[in-house]
């Protein structure tokens, strides 16, 4: 399951996750306010989880069902 990025993402400023991700599964959406991991080109590496600065990437697995 692809990691997602939650709310307390602090948006463009600070974005190593960007910058680790093997699978540019990092995309752009310009109604988003933070960056959104594409479910489909996510390998599940957990590198962008490692390196974010206010733990705000988490693997989809571990989010509460709506």
């Amino acid at each position: 399951m692809a990691y997602v990025i939650t709310a307390a993402c602090a948006g463009p400023k600070e974005q190593p996750c960007i910058r680790v991700c093997p699978a540019d599964a990092f995309v752009g959406r310009p109604a988003e306010p933070r960056p959104v991991i594409d479910p489909d080109l996510c390998i599940d590496c957990g590198l962008c989880a490692s390196v974010c600065l206010v733990e705000a990437i988490l693997p989809g697995e571990d989010l509460p069902q709506a």
